[in-house]
């Protein structure tokens, strides 16, 4: 069984377009944090000095997202991330949005680990990797998920 990472998140005046409905680019912004919460409280590694100190990025290379329902203000959603698979630079996750068990929005992305400094992408730091790996038990590191579409 695959383990997941929840994250409860209210949706506030500020995620809303005039229609008091989530505009579809705070989803984004949400899934970003919900990706950083993973890192500092799933995967005891601190986002911010990965960033900073680490010179380590994770940006996304490749998004797919689906918009299913609209998510109101002052609802409280949860965001549910499970690893897809691992790979030597990249990780696959995918994302879920629900309100009391009806989806609102999905999402695959790709991240790829980089350096910061050239901007080139490296491989996925061996801790980094050992602690996404108990989130994707059945991957591997060597999974060339580049032949994949």
């Amino acid at each position: 069984m695959t383990r997941t990472f929840d994250m409860p998140m209210r949706i506030r005046f500020a995620h809303c377009d005039p229609a008091g409905i989530v505009y579809f680019p705070q989803y984004l912004v949400m899934t970003n944090a919900l990706v950083e919460d993973w890192f500092n409280d799933a995967l005891g590694i601190d986002y911010a000095r990965m960033i900073s100190a680490r010179r380590v990025g994770l940006p996304i290379v490749k998004l797919n997202c689906e918009f299913a329902r609209p998510s109101r203000m002052g609802e409280t959603v949860t965001l549910t991330l499970a690893v897809d698979s691992v790979g030597q630079r990249s990780i696959r996750i995918d994302i879920v949005c629900q309100c009391d068990g009806e989806v609102r929005f999905r999402a695959k992305q790709v991240l790829v680990t980089t350096s910061l400094d050239d901007g080139r992408s490296i491989d996925i730091p061996r801790d980094i990797a050992g602690a996404i790996e108990q989130f994707a038990p059945g991957t591997s590191r060597a999974m060339q998920e580049e032949t994949r579409s």
